[in-house]
């Protein structure tokens, strides 16, 4: 919920609907989810499963696009605290993520999604960089033409309005 309250999110929800949501990673028999732990206390998370096994809403822009869910693997969340960042753990995330894809079935494509934000909202701040050199150095495209999006409150608000998730997307070797 730290990082989720962070720039770009600005997420204000709760543990509980978290909870919730992250039942669908239960259901699904072929999801991943890897702790970073330091001690006891778990410091990142990273969580990936089928687009066959997701909700609708992050499925529905590959269907529109002709793309076969079936064919895709998703990776949702990764966060990491802010001091444990730039120790590779990032980059760790995706190649576990990528390997669990590779070993769970015969997947064309690797794909996650970032929220987009305009770059003059008032939140963002002044030394923010975005991670799309990162993301492009990992071998990710942006695709323009799958958006999907999601409601939830900003932090500081209580309702909840629409936010555009763009896909990145990478063949799978």
């Amino acid at each position: 919920m730290t990082v989720f309250r962070e720039w770009p999110y600005l997420y204000e929800g709760d543990e509980a609907y978290e909870r919730k949501f992250l039942d669908i990673y239960v259901q699904s028999s072929r999801s991943f989810a890897l702790v970073v732990l330091d001690g006891d206390r778990p410091v990142g998370v990273t969580t990936a499963m089928p687009l066959n096994d997701e909700e609708p809403e992050i499925r529905k822009p590959f269907v529109d696009a002709g793309i076969d869910p079936g064919q895709v693997f998703y990776f949702a969340e990764s966060v990491l605290l802010p001091g444990y960042r730039g120790q590779g753990l990032y980059r760790r995330f995706f190649e576990e993520r990528e390997s669990h894809a590779r070993s769970s079935g015969d997947y064309a494509l690797v794909t996650f999604c970032a929220v987009q934000r305009s770059v003059d909202h008032p939140l963002r701040p002044a030394d923010y960089q975005p991670l799309d050199p990162v993301w492009r150095h990992f071998g990710f495209q942006p695709r323009a033409d799958l958006v999907a999006y999601f409601p939830w409150p900003d932090v500081g608000e209580t309702e909840e309005t629409d936010k555009p998730l763009q896909f990145w997307v990478k063949p799978l070797p």
